[in-house]
């Protein structure tokens, strides 16, 4: 035991070593999440939230090794791509499943790649993850398996479900569904743009409130773009299948996630900056337009 601990902060102190630590973990997660949804019997949606789940819990027990809970933070830009690619082996996808698959793993790719850029190793945790430690206590475990791990987990498992339905059930597209679609490349592009500007921003100004580029009418640009993808994602079935309706349930929570927990708690870091009051009397929160 006093092995592993040693050997956990080794990785921790270097970049490198926690990135390949990290990539490791994701390849073993992923594996044993197939392997599960390969062979349980069940429906496909069933089977694979239960692979989810378990790879979820594969990747908990390393943050508790690390005592990081930031090893979560590629999951959600890596499950759906991988559970895309597993529900549509094997099967005869419409173009609409198609497409569907190849905007997934473009996001996917983005924003891991962005995950990838601003990772600083294991050293470095997350400072949400950090400020729920400090006030939960003792609890922090059960905070950290169920609120950090389990719930968003959960939350991109049902954004990803209308696409899996799409599959699953060979729906045909239309031309609603294609600008849908158009709507969620177009969500790609703005998140990536906002994340760009910000990096680009974040070199020279650090401890500065960006107001350059789409930050200029928007205090959470990136946000709107995560939004718009699964709304897109979802819409672009629920127009074809209007029966379907729950379908878009991974949608409205991914939307509460970002309004009630994600930007309230960005607002309140981003307050304490020097010329937070004024910058935020002239922005929306998430509509990229200027207050009149």
């Amino acid at each position: 035991m006093e092995h592993i601990r040693r050997s956990a902060i080794k990785i921790r102190e270097s970049k490198a070593l926690s990135t390949l630590a990290v990539l490791g973990i994701y390849i073993a997660a992923g594996l044993l999440g197939a392997m599960l949804y390969i062979s349980l019997p069940w429906a496909a949606w069933i089977s694979l939230l239960a692979a989810d789940i378990a790879a979820t819990a594969f990747v908990f027990v390393f943050s508790v090794l690390f005592r990081n809970a930031s090893v979560y933070d590629p999951y959600w830009s890596v499950f759906p791509p991988i559970a895309m690619t597993l529900i549509c082996l094997g099967k005869h996808i419409t173009p609409l499943s198609a497409v569907q698959l190849i905007i997934i793993w473009l996001w996917g790719i983005r924003l891991t790649g962005n995950w990838l850029y601003t990772f600083q190793g294991l050293r470095h945790q997350d400072w949400r993850y950090t400020m729920l430690e400090k006030k939960t206590g003792r609890l922090y475990p059960l905070v950290n398996f169920f609120g950090i791990h389990l719930v968003p987990t959960l939350i991109v498992f049902f954004c990803v479900l209308p696409a899996v339905y799409t599959s699953e059930h060979h729906i045909e597209g239309s031309p609603l569904s294609a600008l849908f679609l158009l709507m969620s490349l177009g969500a790609i592009v703005l998140q990536a743009t906002a994340d760009l500007q910000m990096h680009a921003f974040r070199k020279t100004h650090q401890g500065s409130i960006n107001q350059t580029g789409l930050w200029t009418y928007s205090r959470h640009p990136n946000y709107l773009g995560e939004i718009l993808m699964w709304w897109g994602i979802a819409m672009s079935v629920v127009c074809v299948a209007q029966d379907r309706i729950w379908l878009i349930m991974g949608a409205v929570v991914n939307t509460a996630l970002f309004l009630f927990v994600s930007i309230p708690l960005a607002d309140q870091r981003q307050s304490l900056k020097p010329g937070y009051d004024a910058y935020a009397q002239h922005t929306w929160k998430l509509l990229p337009i200027r207050h009149k």
